[in-house]
């Protein structure tokens, strides 16, 4: 018997997890390779503990309390200058680079494809990676530098974003500069805290969420690059957002003034309705408070000015100093659960389908990281000029919004 098979056996047996194997027999030799090393790659310790605190209540009461921000349109025109040179030399000085999280697919678009490989409809008519591209050429035709850029894809949405890339040959951005990752999967469980399979009989996985970009930058080397390189600060964003403003020299210019070990940029809520997570200080640490986390009595509180004490939407734009990835990477982010409903084959070999949630999926969230710095500044930005989500195919945050803010914001 294959030494490797009964290695998994083992590790199987021990998580009362052996139904993973009950159809070893019929896979080809190539999906029985791949199944034993998911087998030998997942925590299943972790997965174990996870199931185990599905159901455990929370005690512990977080103090919430409104957080300091800078608001970018109150800026003296001193500051802005202030801000500005001291992010410009930053840039200059080749200490700057760009992760993009594009491990998502366009289904909710109706596209077929990476989600990043969405045509927004301007014109001329480009990609969301296409635009982000342009902000990269903007700084290298401004500054005579190229800022490394490195996207995070997914298991599976890699091998069609690289061979987008090569087709339309890097968009003319030097291909040496972009660097591919892809981004950690943890499997999902059923509600017995099973595995569950794909069809083609293999464990089947998630992204861990968009704060699994630290670990998975840890693991594919990208921050060893980065240091190699002497680069000192990295933003990290969504590729859904058009208007992102990747390359701020005022956000970077902020975080030198103010010695931050981050910045996040927010954009004022539309309302205290609004159901958006906003920065805030949970037990007096920078966070991020989910709209079900906080009475309606604080989504509506004011303060001298009128201002909402809770407002600052986070909208996953972030800067970190490269001291702060590495004090985050030593730290791993808790893990959410989301209760989803999924199609998948369960353990008597049957096709599970179901209108309601049927399944648990687990995820990390960026913004639990920002509760280990201590000094993190929060940028106010304007909705018009920074966050145009394409993220549904009709209605509010769909293509036909973000392509007229994007259209209003850039003259097209």
């Amino acid at each position: 018997m294959n030494p490797k098979y009964e290695k998994a056996k083992q590790i199987l047996n021990k998580y009362n997890q052996q139904h993973v194997l009950k159809f070893y027999d019929n896979l080809d030799n190539s999906k029985k390779e791949e199944l034993l090393n998911q087998i030998f790659n997942i925590d299943f310790e972790q997965i174990k503990t996870l199931y185990e605190n599905i159901n455990k209540i929370e005690h512990k009461q977080n103090e919430i309390s409104p957080i300091e921000y800078t608001d970018k349109s109150k800026m003296t025109q001193r500051e802005k200058e202030n801000y500005l040179e001291k992010g410009s030399n930053i840039i200059k000085q080749n200490k700057y680079a760009v992760v993009t999280m594009a491990g998502g697919q366009g289904t909710r678009l109706g596209h077929s494809g990476p989600k990043g490989t969405f045509m927004l409809g301007i014109n001329p008519d480009k990609s969301l990676f296409e635009i982000f591209c342009d902000k990269l050429k903007e700084i290298k035709n401004k500054y005579n530098v190229v800022v490394p850029w490195y996207l995070m894809t997914s298991r599976e949405n890699n091998e069609e974003t690289v061979a987008f890339f090569e087709k339309n040959n890097y968009f003319n951005y030097p291909k040496e500069a972009v660097k591919f990752f892809i981004q950690d999967e943890i499997p999902m469980i059923d509600m017995q805290g099973k595995v569950i399979f794909t069809e083609n009989g293999l464990i089947k996985q998630a992204a861990n969420g968009h704060g699994g970009v630290f670990e998975s930058m840890f693991k594919s080397g990208v921050v060893d690059d980065i240091k190699k390189k002497n680069i000192e600060w990295i933003f990290i964003g969504p590729v859904d957002n058009p208007l992102v403003q990747m390359t701020d020299e005022l956000m970077l210019g902020l975080a030198i003034e103010k010695n931050a070990m981050a910045v996040g940029k927010s954009i004022v809520k539309l309302n205290p309705e609004e159901k958006v997570g906003v920065f805030c200080k949970k037990n007096n640490n920078p966070s991020v408070v989910e709209y079900t986390e906080i009475t309606k009595e604080m989504s509506e509180m004011r303060d001298d000015n009128g201002e909402l004490l809770y407002g600052e939407s986070h909208i996953n734009c972030n800067l970190f100093n490269i001291k702060a990835i590495e004090k985050i990477g030593n730290e791993k982010l808790p893990y959410h659960t989301a209760f989803k409903k999924a199609t998948y084959i369960n353990e008597n070999g049957e096709i599970v389908k179901s209108q309601e949630p049927n399944c648990y999926k687990f995820e990390t969230f960026i913004f639990d990281s920002f509760e280990k710095l201590k000094n993190m500044q929060i940028l106010r930005g304007v909705r018009e000029e920074e966050f145009a989500p394409v993220k549904n195919k009709e209605g509010l945050d769909s293509p036909e919004t973000a392509r007229k803010l994007y259209k209003a914001y850039y003259n097209c």
